[in-house]
């Protein structure tokens, strides 16, 4: 990491350590990191994180919280700290947003994240709509595939699906691994329908793509889009008004082109269904995982939120999940820009 980028790290003894010459304190048992030589390496190169002083960063981090939100119920582990250090590479400010924002989404939309647990989500997971592929690609990312036809709209509402999602995330970023290398997205729009699309308004771009941009600790390196109908022009056309340059540029549309796909994911990773050699798409052990992580779920999701969380209002949501966003979820505007790919 160059002195520049070294000098941005607001650590408040950085500088008065590193002046005295005095070795990095000692980490305490709490936290043993999981991480290969390999993914040290690159969390180095990446994400400017230097093992040696790994505790001191996520104990700034700590201090921040205590001192500029102290009635915030949050986990202060080391290793959940960690988090969102690693998804902002280490800026103590960026990080203690990305901390605050977490939460805050968790408490502005309660029909997502309220009794959040895989128990719950039993007719989703039991659809096929999602699942986390067995293999992850070269660079260590795995594949959360995402198939909408799945869902049949009479049976639940797309927030049910958004839950699913949202509990894969959770799953996930448990991991050191995923921190580190992050994950790719491969969603198969075939069958996807008109009326079915409609359900996907502004107001629901606006709020997920708000928490997977700055609302949950996580590196979305690619998203490969198939077998998508001319109907995906106006879902597309909904979604990217919302999305930062970076992420936008990491949207790969491969129609039914395998091939083009194959150049970005292997077919050594992918299921027969994708043109690969994994054989068939398994959903039923990506859902023994999530069931079996019940318990923690509870935990985490379905406690009371304290009285004192009420500090976290609607002036600290991240754009795009703000309650006035509402007014732009028109059925028929939605249906305007759908009808208008046809």
């Amino acid at each position: 990491m160059s002195e520049e980028s070294d000098s941005l790290r607001t650590s408040p003894s950085a500088a008065s350590l590193s002046e005295n010459e005095l070795p990095p304190p000692p980490e305490p048992p709490g936290y043993v990191c999981s991480l290969t030589e390999e993914l040290v390496t690159k969390a180095r190169e990446e994400l400017q994180e230097k093992p040696e002083w790994r505790l001191r960063d996520v104990q700034a981090l700590r201090d921040m919280v205590r001192k500029e939100y102290p009635n915030l119920s949050t986990s202060l582990d080391d290793a959940f700290l960690l988090r969102f250090l690693r998804a902002r590479k280490f800026d103590y400010d960026r990080a203690l947003q990305l901390l605050v924002n977490y939460h805050t989404c968790r408490r502005s939309w309660p029909e997502v994240f309220n009794n959040l647990k895989p128990s719950a989500l039993k007719d989703v997971l039991a659809s096929g709509f999602l699942t986390v592929l067995p293999h992850t690609d070269p660079r260590g990312c795995h594949v959360l595939c995402i198939r909408p036809d799945r869902w049949i709209p009479s049976n639940y509402p797309i927030t049910e699906n958004i839950r699913a999602i949202y509990l894969t995330l959770e799953k996930l970023i448990q991991s050191e691994e995923t921190q580190v290398n992050g994950i790719v997205i491969l969603a198969d729009y075939k069958g996807v329908s008109l009326s079915k699309a409609s359900h996907f308004g502004p107001f629901i771009a606006k709020k997920v793509i708000g928490i997977l941009q700055d609302g949950f600790p996580i590196r979305i390196k690619a998203v490969h889009i198939v077998n998508e109908p001319r109907i995906f022009k106006g879902i597309f056309a909904i979604i990217k008004p919302f999305l930062k340059e970076k992420i936008a540029n990491r949207f790969f549309l491969h129609g039914s082109d395998l091939t083009s796909l194959h150049t970005n994911l292997p077919r050594s990773i992918l299921p027969k269904e994708y043109g690969g050699t994994a054989g068939e798409l398994d959903t039923a052990t990506w859902n023994a995982v999530l069931l079996a992580s019940e318990d923690d779920f509870v935990k985490e999701f379905c406690q009371p939120v304290p009285a004192c969380d009420s500090i976290l209002g609607q002036a600290l949501l991240p754009e795009g999940l703000t309650a006035d966003a509402q007014c732009d979820d028109s059925m028929r505007a939605v249906k305007s820009q759908l009808y208008s790919c046809y």
